[in-house]
């Protein structure tokens, strides 16, 4: 199956184009403020609107700036030692979830803080709003042609532009509808029932690293990394700590209450 001819560029007006990948990241930020201004509310924390603006900026910048260094640091370190100019060039892509996980952590540290708010409720929030990024980017993956899976005789597998010709798992769809639409649910049915703050956020840890793991056995690991032991990628390997971290505090934070 071919995949579908997808314009990367939706919009362009002179030598300005806009990108679907860039209008996920857009969306993505958007449908973060309205989730906090409501989780804020729900949970009655005593932050102002311009509190929640403050809040998405910084996450935003923690996402970007953690994300660029997290793949500089965990995919392509060499390449960028000795290409230092290629280091702001974000444009050429090179993101990495588990680097803007991080960032998002460390801003999350500093705004409890800041405001004086408990930082597990912090993490509760951002645990819902993450996996509407991350459904949004990956379909933003896909519509790039990019992060694209192992090579499958299986009857969806499509052949994406620039590759090497052979069918392939649309890993990308599988990372949206699993970490995107069923982690979302997940998370907030988790908000919902647990009377312990923090379960929810960590339901998240926990959720995205078994779900990536998983995902990784059908997604092409990146060319310049390869495989840890003939079968382990880059992505289990930083995505397991998740899994078990995250199982450990939902249990943790359970048991408290």
């Amino acid at each position: 199956m071919q995949m579908p001819n997808i314009d990367p560029v939706f919009l362009s007006i002179g030598p300005l184009q806009f990108r679907w990948y860039g209008l996920m990241y857009v969306l993505a930020f958007i449908a973060s403020y309205f989730i906090i201004r409501s989780e804020v509310k729900r949970k009655q924390l005593p932050l102002t609107t311009d509190d929640v603006s403050d809040l998405v900026f910084y996450a935003a910048l923690g996402v970007v700036l953690g994300g660029r260094i997290g793949y500089i640091l965990f995919y392509n370190l060499g390449f960028y030692l000795a290409n230092p100019l290629k280091l702001l060039a974000v444009w050429e892509g090179g993101m990495s979830f588990h680097g803007g996980f991080l960032g998002v952590v460390l801003v999350l540290v500093l705004y409890a803080r800041r405001k004086n708010v408990a930082f597990m409720s912090l993490i509760d929030i951002a645990g819902l709003c993450s996996p509407v990024g991350l459904g949004l980017g990956r379909i933003g993956n896909f519509i790039n042609a990019e992060l694209y899976g192992r090579a499958t005789d299986m009857p969806w597998g499509m052949i994406f532009p620039g590759s090497d010709g052979l069918p392939r798992h649309p890993s990308q769809l599988y990372e949206a509808f699993l970490e995107g639409l069923v982690l979302f649910f997940l998370v907030r049915f988790a908000s919902r029932k647990s009377a312990a703050t923090g379960v929810a956020g960590w339901t998240f840890v926990a959720g995205y690293g078994l779900f990536r793991f998983i995902v990784e056995f059908f997604r092409q690991p990146d060319a310049q990394v390869g495989f840890f032991f003939k079968w382990f990628s880059m992505g289990q390997f930083l995505s397991l700590p998740m899994f078990l971290l995250g199982i450990f505090m939902i249990f943790r934070l359970s048991r408290r209450t």
